[in-house]
């Protein structure tokens, strides 16, 4: 490697006097100089010439010289000063055998005058000192940090080792160094006040931006991201790893802007800071949105300019040299909203958009900073910002797929595994294909309340200060009880399902199971379907036929990883705006799974239907049937189940054809009752026809509802008992309560 010894074959070494080199001329060649006996002692075998370390870190060629006695050598001002010795003293000297592959395929100097020179301006050729330098310090080893003087066109300067890359070696830990060859590609620098400017200079074949030449996403902490972080590189950075020459002549200018945005908890901050750990140069500025508006009048203009004034010294100083400043905003939604949307009075919101636009791509923009921001709420951000030559690379980080939602686990589950934590039956497998729509967030907090539920194990409440054992083992029971614990924020409302069918689900005719069997093909349909994005159905019937039931038994039954129900109890109280915003962000919820199921239930209750007066809102049908009618993004599935008691209304509306299907859910029929009783076990089998004769063409609601009254004053059984199958509903006691209800149902 670059910075090791080879000291393997019989390497001399030696304590030598230090002394001046001879002359001026010999310490312009930046070699060290001995006599011709001490040469014969550290040659390499079967070469005429010489390499020694020179104190710890200084690799010299050797060369003879008739001044110099034996025991002694000679070392330059500049050799002295880097090994830390003056003349007179002794330093240790050591054969250095260069290893293999040791060329230098990049060299990068900076360059200086001997003696400051002031008021002088100086062009260099790079391509003819490059030359120079090639021939007049071939196969001299330089080393990261060393200063060599040269003479060149009547002129002395000195040249400082800023960068080594040896070919075929990656960056070692150890000290930096390599052999000048006549392929060694030269890189010169040169500070801003040195008088002196490069001509003709093309940069390195590749740019030194990012501190790594691959990238190992997991190891960086990232998990299920990789297509958006490639995409993120492609984007904004692919064209950065060129030289400037190359860009140059393609015409294209840097991207200046990145937003991610996406849910909260899917790795926007993540993903930032880690792309700005990536990068060489200069540390990235992390500000969070809020932290940059103040009270005071102008200091909040003055506090978005201050983010950009390194880059701007940078830029002048430097040029197309300068290092990339990276400046991440935090909730930049925060600052950034469409101007005039604030009524505050100050116009503090819109004078920080355009300073931010002014600085991003203004007269004179800059072309060495890269701005990320990161946002749940693109719809806020003024459109000025999202522009190209901005914030134009939009990239949505969006919930994981079950192998991105593996790679989390692992990236958080892998401390637990080296260290024996985890025990053997825990299925990470499983458990991603378990967490559907979690982020990445809450897939971390599942973790979390695992470990605590292991760790709740062993503590006795009873007594505190108990000795605990340190060999826990969080088990895969601990991980399916943390998923209870932690709910998706864009998960299945599985409660709210549940609380739709309080009976359950039970066969009540041919016609239910035939309506339940093509929601479910519609179910498969949405799973596989490339061309049909979006399909919608709509349940109609009685009210009280099971359509709810049937459409939430549907939404658990599909598995899909979101389902939700909008209903008009989950918005009392609320204006037609309100409403509208509610069910517009249901669907912009489920646009971020890939598959989901929205039921709308009762439709004519979410439209505020009456059949006297003003009879509906007309905001709220307009805003369905625009969601009805709208194509997921790419990529993404949605079912929407619409039910609905008031079919004629829902025509005139214009609703009814909005959706691609319309199935009748009928009220039961003699055999539909007979069947449902059967189930139930409430009367005797001599009671069960005429039971059902009596409940023929009642809804499935009004049916459950009388079983239960009939349960409650039935002679010789309570309740309990009936339910359980102890005890049998009186016929006669039913005919009773029958003869009240059935007047109201005509």
């Amino acid at each position: 490697m670059a910075g090791k010894l080879g000291l393997g074959r019989s390497a001399s070494a030696a304590k030598m006097i230090v002394v001046s080199t001879p002359s001026q001329e010999l310490a312009l060649t930046n070699f060290s100089y001995c006599s011709t006996g001490d040469l014969r002692k550290f040659a390499i075998p079967g070469s005429s010439r010489a390499l020694v370390l020179v104190g710890d870190s200084l690799v010299l060629s050797l060369s003879s010289h008739n001044d110099i006695d034996d025991g002694r050598i000679a070392l330059n001002a500049l050799q002295r000063r880097h090994t830390k010795v003056s003349a007179g003293d002794q330093i240790s000297v050591v054969t250095f055998f260069p290893p293999e592959d040791f060329a230098l395929a990049l060299l990068t100097l900076e360059l200086d005058y001997v003696k400051a020179k002031t008021n002088r301006n100086e062009q260099l050729d790079a391509n003819i000192l490059a030359q120079h330098i090639r021939r007049k310090f071939a196969t001299q080893v330089m080393t990261i940090g060393q200063r060599v003087s040269f003479e060149f066109l009547g002129a002395n300067y000195i040249f400082t080792v800023n960068q080594v890359m040896v070919e075929g070696q990656e960056k070692s830990s150890a000290i930096e160094r390599g052999i000048i060859t006549s392929e060694t590609y030269i890189v010169f620098e040169v500070a801003s006040s040195s008088g002196i400017k490069i001509i003709n200079q093309r940069e390195a074949a590749s740019s030194n931006i990012f501190r790594q030449k691959e990238f190992n996403l997991q190891k960086l902490g990232i998990g299920g991201l990789s297509e958006q972080f490639m995409d993120i590189f492609r984007r904004a950075f692919a064209s950065r790893v060129y030289p400037t020459h190359v860009t140059n002549k393609l015409g294209i200018k840097f991207v200046k802007g990145i937003l991610l945005y996406g849910p909260p908890g899917t790795g926007k901050t993540l993903i930032a800071r880690q792309i700005g750990k990536l990068l060489n140069g200069r540390e990235p500025k992390i500000v969070n949105g809020p932290e940059v508006l103040s009270k005071f009048v102008g200091e909040t203009e003055k506090n978005v300019r201050d983010l950009f004034a390194d880059a701007e010294q940078d830029q002048k100083a430097r040029g197309d040299q300068s290092d990339l400043h990276v400046i991440i905003f935090d909730e930049i939604d925060a600052i950034c909203k469409s101007r005039g949307s604030t009524r505050d009075g100050t116009g503090v919101q819109d004078n920080i958009v355009n300073q931010l636009l002014t600085k991003i791509d203004g007269v004179d923009s800059l072309n060495n900073v890269l701005l990320i921001g990161m946002t749940n709420r693109i719809d806020l951000l003024d459109e000025a910002l999202l522009r190209p030559g901005r914030l134009e690379v939009h990239v949505e980080i969006n919930l994981p797929d079950e192998n991105g939602r593996l790679q989390i686990l692992q990236i958080h589950t892998n401390k637990m595994k080296e260290n024996s934590f985890l025990a053997a039956d825990v299925n990470l497998q499983e458990l991603a294909a378990r967490t559907k729509n979690y982020s990445g967030a809450e897939l971390e907090g599942v973790v979390k309340s695992a470990v605590s539920f292991a760790l709740n194990r062993q503590i006795s409440m009873d007594d505190l200060t108990k000795p605990l054992d340190e060999n826990i083992k969080i088990t895969m029971d601990n991980f399916l009880t943390a998923l209870k614990d932690i709910i998706p924020a864009f998960g299945a409302s599985t409660d709210d399902l549940e609380r739709c069918r309080l009976n359950g689900m039970i066969y009540c005719g041919e016609r239910h199971k035939h309506i339940y069997q093509r929601a479910m093909l519609h179910v498969e349909q949405v799973k596989v379907s490339k061309g049909s994005p979006l399909l919608t159905c709509l349940l109609e019937g009685p009210k009280g036929s099971g359509k709810t039931a049937m459409a939430a038994t549907v939404g658990i039954d599909s598995d899909f990883p979101f389902v939700k129900i909008v209903s008009a109890e989950s918005m009392l109280g609320l204006s037609e705006s309100s409403k509208c915003a509610r069910i517009v962000k249901v669907f912009e919820d489920a646009y971020k799974s890939q598959l989901s199921i929205i039921i709308l239930d009762d439709i004519e209750r979410l439209l505020e239907y009456f059949p006297i007066g003003p009879r509906f809102s007309n905001l709220i049908s307009q805003t369905l049937l625009v969601l009805l009618k709208k194509r997921p993004p790419e990529g993404k599935n949605m079912l929407v189940i619409g039910t609905t008691s008031e079919l004629d209304f829902l025509d005139s509306a214009g609703i009814c054809h909005a959706f691609s299907v319309t199935y009748h859910v009928p009220p039961l029929a003699k055999e539909d009752a007979t069947k449902v009783l059967e189930h139930l076990n409430v009367f005797i089998k001599e009671d069960i026809d005429a039971a059902a004769e009596a409940l023929q063409g009642l809804t499935l609601k009004q049916l459950y509802l009388l079983v239960e009254m009939a349960a409650q004053g039935s002679t010789g059984g309570s309740s309990e008992a009936i339910f359980s199958g102890q005890q049998k509903i009186d016929i006669d006691h039913f005919y009773d309560i029958l003869s009240d209800v059935v007047p109201i149902r005509r």
